[in-house]
């Protein structure tokens, strides 16, 4: 009887150690994160941070607290931490290259969003995508808008009618004139 209450402390202590020892963590990594969050809550009092930025840099503390502290807790569960960081460095560098070969597309797809929540044109609109101040650039009725491009009917002389595909992230890079409405001003004679 004796052999086997040894044998069950044995495993229970065994089991029971590390336990505490992860609830410690975690409850050392809410504090910390309380305390953190307080002292830039008291900083930001202080002198005078805009809510707007008070709200990523608690957001970086709480996830940078957080995943210190689930290293640690994998770390006495018995993953390798060595083994833990070359996986995440291969993880974010794979992710940094994909992000970087569909930076384009992200992007255009990006600046499809502001066009359709802030909205400098409209569908129905005459704008030109200008070049430079003294060089002309394309001008059109915008007829359609989706995530990748904006759709314009060309109006210069001789290219009545023809569609133009614009890019959406070119609108943020060039100088747009616009005209609202049905009505494109026609050139004066001279």
């Amino acid at each position: 009887m004796k052999l086997w209450f040894e044998e069950w402390a044995v495993d229970w202590i065994s089991l029971l150690i590390p336990g505490t020892q992860i609830l410690i963590i975690a409850l050392a990594a809410w504090l910390l994160q309380r305390l953190l969050a307080r002292g830039l809550t008291s900083l930001a009092g202080r002198y005078n941070m805009p809510p707007s930025m008070l709200l990523p840099l608690r957001g970086a503390i709480r996830w940078l607290v957080i995943g210190s502290a689930l290293m640690m807790i994998l770390e006495r569960i018995g993953v390798s931490a060595t083994v833990l960081w070359t996986a995440l460095t291969g993880f974010v560098a794979v992710a940094a290259i994909a992000f970087f070969a569909i930076w384009s597309v992200l992007s255009n797809i990006f600046c499809a969003a502001l066009i359709f929540t802030v909205g400098p044109f409209r569908i129905g609109d005459y704008v030109e995508v200008m070049e430079s101040a003294e060089k002309p650039g394309v001008k059109g009725r915008v007829v359609t808008i989706n995530v990748f491009y904006t759709t314009l009917e060309d109006v210069t002389e001789g290219h009545e009618g023809a569609l133009l595909q614009i890019p959406n992230s070119l609108f943020f890079q060039k100088v747009v004139r616009r005209w609202r409405g049905p009505e494109f001003p026609q050139p004066l004679e001279k």
